[in-house]
């Protein structure tokens, strides 16, 4: 599809049928990232997930890699929108950090084209962060995002002290002529960090007022309490903290991830259809 502003956007359908189940992946990352954990969820819906722009196999906003208003949340928002504008049915939003803010403004914009939203680790307001923390972001994901000889030595340069890391980035790996590369440039990316540094998002997010599960892993990237605060600042909603996690709690703990999404899935009336044959 392309967006409204001219970007073209990948969406990988992953099979399914009924009411769409969108899945919006994190920073640096990829629709393929979810691979994995589709097939828990495509008994209860058509499956699909876009590459972000400036990632995966999407294109990116013509001109300089840092014009705010091309990477915005907003305007990641916004590309989910123009999504759902094209769906059949409402959809679930199911979003890991930076697509779980994507998630959440969204529905919040356009509930009506919205019927649950689940909202994992998402980096809401990170704006007490050192201003020096960019730059070490910058210089290390400078340093693993590519030549690697192989896939594998891809995977483990990012693998660090949580193997799923490695085995989550490697399903978003590009070959190019020179090695293996993230599907993501490391400009473009820090581009999105920036505005999470800047300006506040919880107060927008708590405007959502469609099904709302928040998972927050156990070393989570929000400031303490924080998605606990959002969870309390909307009624109804389910705040989830899965001990012994790190950023990537669907990786992590996939047993226990699958659980409490299929759970809300079934709570805003959907069924598992039943297996074929």
């Amino acid at each position: 599809m392309r967006s409204s502003d001219g970007v073209e956007l990948a969406v990988t359908v992953f099979g399914g049928a009924g009411a769409p189940v969108v899945l919006l992946h994190g920073l640096m990352s990829c629709a393929r990232s979810w691979r994995p954990r589709v097939a828990a969820l495509r008994p209860y819906g058509r499956v699909l997930a876009p590459d972000a722009r400036g990632h995966g196999r999407s294109g990116r906003p013509a001109g300089r890699a840092d014009a705010d208003a091309a990477w915005s949340p907003q305007r990641l928002a916004d590309d989910v929108v123009e999504l759902l504008e094209t769906l059949e049915a409402p959809a679930a939003l199911v979003g890991h950090s930076m697509g779980g803010v994507s998630a959440l403004l969204a529905a919040a914009a356009r509930p009506d084209l919205v019927s649950a939203v689940v909202a994992e680790d998402p980096p809401l307001d990170l704006t007490a962060t050192p201003p020096l923390r960019l730059d070490d972001a910058r210089a290390w994901f400078a340093a693993v995002a590519g030549p690697h000889p192989t896939r594998v030595a891809l995977e483990q340069a990012l693998a660090g002290p949580d193997p799923e890391v490695g085995r989550h980035m490697g399903r978003c790996a590009v070959r190019r002529a020179d090695g293996w590369w993230l599907a993501c440039a490391v400009d473009d990316a820090l581009a999105v960090a920036r505005h999470w540094v800047r300006a506040p998002l919880l107060d927008r997010a708590c405007a959502v007022r469609v099904p709302l599960l928040v998972m927050e892993a156990g070393a989570s990237v929000a400031p303490p309490g924080q998605l606990a605060q959002l969870a309390g600042r909307i009624r109804g909603a389910r705040h989830v903290r899965v001990p012994g996690t790190g950023h990537l709690v669907h990786d992590a703990a996939p047993q226990t991830w699958a659980a409490e999404v299929t759970a809300l899935l079934r709570a805003t009336g959907r069924t598992a259809a039943a297996p074929p044959g």
